[in-house]
C-alpha cells in the first residue's frame, strides 16, 4: 500500500513538474494576432502557424515551448511566436500558409518555410542559421578547418566584388534555409586546393571538391549556379549531363559523376 501511494506520489510531482516546464515555455511564445502583419517589420520573427483541431499541431506544442525558451536563453534576436491560422486566415494566407503546422522565419519581407524534423535543436539551427548573416566570413585557416569539419556540405565564395558573388549571394538568400554560406580569402583555402582563377564558388562534400569559377559567370545564370548547389544541398551528387553542360572542374572526377 505505501509503494503504491509513493509511486502515485512520485508521478504526480513529475506531472507537475512537466506541467510547470510547459508553463514556463509558453510565456516565451508569444500568442499572435491581426497585429503582428503591421509590428513585425522590426523584429526576426519564428511563427508557428497552427491550427486548434490539428493532433501534429497538438504534439509540437511543447517542443514549440521549449524552442522559446532555448532562444531566450541564447540571448538570440529571434523572438518565438504562435498563431491560430483558422481565426487569422487572412495573415496566415499572406504569408503562404497552405497547411498546419507551418513554420516559418519571417525577417524583414522573406518568409522562410521550415521543413525538416519538429524537435527543438534543428528548429533552433534552423532559426539561427537563418537569422544570422547571409554569408559568413571565414578569417583564418583554422576557422576554415573547424566549419569543414561540422558541415557534410560546405559553400564557400573566394574572391571579391564580382557577378560571380552577386549570383553567390542570391542562390545564398533562397538555399539559407538548407545550409551555411561562407566567404574567404584565397590566403586562408586549405593548401590541397586549385584555384585555377578567381573569384570562385568552391563546393566541399565527401572528401572531395568542386569548382565553379569566374570563366563561366557570363555564360551561365543564377538558375545555372542555383542547380548546381541544389544538388549538393539535396544531398545528391551532379548527373554527368550537368557536369558537362555547366563545366565544373571536379577533384577527384571518378568519385562524383552519377551515371
Amino acid at each position: 500500500m505505501a509503494a503504491a501511494a509513493g509511486a502515485r506520489t512520485r508521478g504526480l510531482l513529475w506531472a507537475a513538474v512537466v506541467a510547470h516546464v510547459v508553463a514556463s515555455g509558453a510565456g516565451f511564445v508569444k500568442d499572435l494576432d491581426e497585429s503582428f502583419k503591421e509590428n513585425r517589420k522590426d523584429d526576426i520573427w519564428l511563427v508557428d502557424f497552427y491550427a486548434p483541431w490539428c493532433g501534429h499541431c497538438k504534439k509540437l506544442e511543447p517542443v514549440w515551448n521549449e524552442v522559446g525558451i532555448e532562444m531566450r536563453n541564447m540571448g538570440s534576436p529571434v523572438k518565438v511566436g504562435k498563431m491560430d491560422a483558422t481565426s487569422f486566415s487572412s495573415i496566415a494566407s499572406e504569408f503562404g500558409v497552405r497547411g498546419y503546422p507551418t513554420i516559418k522565419l519571417l525577417k524583414g519581407d522573406l518568409a522562410y518555410n521550415y521543413r525538416g524534423p519538429r524537435t527543438k535543436d534543428d528548429i533552433v539551427e534552423f532559426a539561427n542559421r537563418v537569422a544570422g548573416p547571409l554569408i559568413r566570413p571565414l578569417p583564418s585557416q583554422h576557422m576554415f578547418e573547424h566549419v569543414q569539419k561540422r558541415h557534410r556540405v560546405l559553400f564557400v565564395y573566394v574572391g571579391g566584388e564580382s557577378p560571380l558573388k552577386e549570383k553567390y549571394i542570391e542562390v545564398a538568400s533562397e538555399l539559407i534555409v538548407y545550409t551555411y554560406f561562407f566567404s574567404a580569402s584565397e590566403d586562408v583555402v586549405p593548401e590541397y586546393v586549385t584555384l585555377p582563377e578567381l573569384p570562385a564558388v568552391m563546393v566541399f562534400k565527401d572528401g572531395t571538391y568542386f569548382v565553379y569559377d569566374g570563366s563561366t559567370t557570363a555564360k551561365y545564370s543564377r538558375l545555372a549556379i542555383k542547380d548546381i548547389l541544389c544538388d549538393f544541398t539535396e544531398g545528391m551528387c551532379l548527373s554527368s549531363s550537368s557536369i558537362c553542360c555547366l563545366q565544373i572542374k571536379i577533384h577527384p572526377l571518378a568519385s562524383l559523376i552519377c551515371i
